[in-house]
């Protein structure tokens, strides 16, 4: 029997001003491959400004992830409302810096965001898009509980087609799995 290694243990913050440069280092060209590469310093300022205002609009939450108990901050996640085949759901995103890949915190961080937009009760589903060629964030999904539903043409950043796998969660009766299964 494989000996299950021990869930990393990972606080979520709301993302702040502070968290501009976090968002600098997930747009290293290692980061973006999978999501149509680098952005520009100007669509990095923006896309850190609609992060900052997703919390007061009501329509999601973006958050920084820190690594407990050194309390490095190693990522990103987020859900935001969207529609998705005419139907109202959340749609959820992640980001952990190469340095901390491959230790369960993505898995751990996406659990937290479900968790809180649980709580939430606003959509039926949350739905996550992975490209087809990210393994890692497609496990992800698995290990969470989504269902696939299919693969798609997604379009992230705005003009950037691509592949992506269609997973889907029913955050009202969704079974997150425990840290020590993760």
């Amino acid at each position: 029997m494989l000996e299950q290694m021990k869930a990393p243990h990972v606080k979520l913050k709301i993302w702040s001003d502070d968290n501009l440069d976090l968002l600098r280092l997930i747009n290293a060209p290692e980061m973006m491959e999978h999501l149509g590469g680098p952005e520009t310093e100007e669509q990095i300022v923006n896309r850190h400004k609609r992060y900052l205002e997703i919390d007061g609009k009501g329509s999601g939450r973006m958050f920084s992830i820190v690594l407990l108990p050194g309390n490095e901050t190693v990522g990103s996640v987020g859900y935001w409302d969207s529609m998705w085949k005419g139907e109202s759901v959340y749609e959820i995103g992640w980001s952990v810096l190469p340095s901390f890949q491959g230790r369960g915190i993505a898995t751990a961080a996406v659990a937290e965001a479900i968790a809180d937009a649980k709580v939430e009760r606003k959509h039926k589903y949350i739905h996550a898009f992975p490209s087809i060629n990210n393994p890692a964030s497609n496990a992800v999904c698995q290990k969470l509980g989504f269902q696939l539903m299919s693969n798609c043409e997604f379009e992230y950043p705005p003009g950037n087609f691509m592949q992506c796998n269609d997973w889907r969660l029913e955050v009202d009766a969704a079974n997150i799995v425990s840290d020590e299964r993760l």
